[in-house]
């Protein structure tokens, strides 16, 4: 279970920032995610979650600016309706939504970022377990 791999796309200037404030910080939250620095949560297309889902990542983060707050006007909230319809397809191609999480983290937020980094690992680690348990129910039946 430590092999797992978090793929995080944030936003330049906020929840890149809260990550960045939470390292400086030295808030300790788990190495295993890699973060992917974009100008907006708003160009995010649904294709690289999908994409890093297929390659192996075993969840997705996606921090942006606080609603209202998008150094873009709205590219925020353009994303809010790209997450809504990429949790409609993940359902639809049965892979669990749990393994998707976005946020708004504000670059002052280092504290916020570390908590939400520690819940979703924990979160798939048990998504993990849950899904070694029940493949090894099927091949013991």
């Amino acid at each position: 279970m430590d092999d797992m791999k978090i793929i995080g796309f944030c936003c330049n200037w906020c929840s890149y920032g809260g990550a960045d404030n939470a390292g400086t910080c030295r808030m300790q939250y788990p190495p295993n995610i890699r973060i992917i620095r974009v100008m907006c949560s708003g160009r995010i297309n649904p294709d690289m979650i999908f994409k890093a889902l297929h390659e192996g990542a075993d969840g997705v983060f996606v921090g942006g600016c606080h609603i209202g707050d998008c150094h873009y006007n709205s590219g925020n909230y353009k994303w809010r309706r790209r997450a809504r319809l990429i949790r409609f397809i993940l359902d639809e191609l049965g892979i669990d939504q749990r393994r998707f999480k976005y946020e708004w983290v504000s670059a002052s937020e280092g504290s916020k970022f570390q908590i939400l980094m520690k819940e979703f690992n924990e979160e798939l680690k048990k998504l993990k377990k849950e899904s070694l348990d029940t493949n090894s129910e099927i091949i013991e039946t």
